[in-house]
């Protein structure tokens, strides 16, 4: 409708087996919205539209194809990472400002090593679920 808006809430989306999902639309002006969507979406997938239904036909997991959602999996992770960082850089400014403003220097120098605590047991969660999500994919 012009937003962009989840599967889930204008069609039916069904796994029919395996490797084979089956989406329809509750209305069927939203086919070619859907397929386009699904396209630009370039997750090397093909869908299938039929006039009713669209789909999709998920491709065998091959080395190779494992190696290609693991990289995308570390790129998703290290934007989470870029993002935990952007927050870190934010709340220091914050407490510098706090600081320029008259608040004490040990109050800001605690508050600075909370900060930089936080984001490191983040970074840190980011990690441990991309390594994890690593021995997920890399599983025959």
């Amino acid at each position: 409708y012009g937003a962009p808006t989840p599967i889930s809430q204008v069609a039916n989306v069904q796994i029919l087996d395996s490797r084979t999902i089956s989406i329809q639309p509750w209305e069927k002006s939203m086919l070619a919205l859907i397929e386009r969507s699904i396209m630009a979406a370039n997750i090397g997938i093909t869908p299938q539209n039929d006039g009713v239904n669209i789909r999709l036909f998920m491709p065998p997991l091959t080395e190779e194809r494992r190696r290609e959602l693991f990289k995308k999996a570390s790129g998703e992770g290290e934007q989470s990472k870029v993002a935990i960082r952007n927050i870190r850089r934010d709340h220091i400014e914050q407490v510098k400002k706090l600081q320029k403003d008259g608040m004490s220097e040990d109050i800001c120098k605690g508050a600075e090593d909370s900060i930089q605590a936080l984001t490191d047991k983040h970074i840190a969660l980011v990690e441990k679920h991309l390594e994890a999500k690593e021995k997920e994919i890399m599983t025959v």
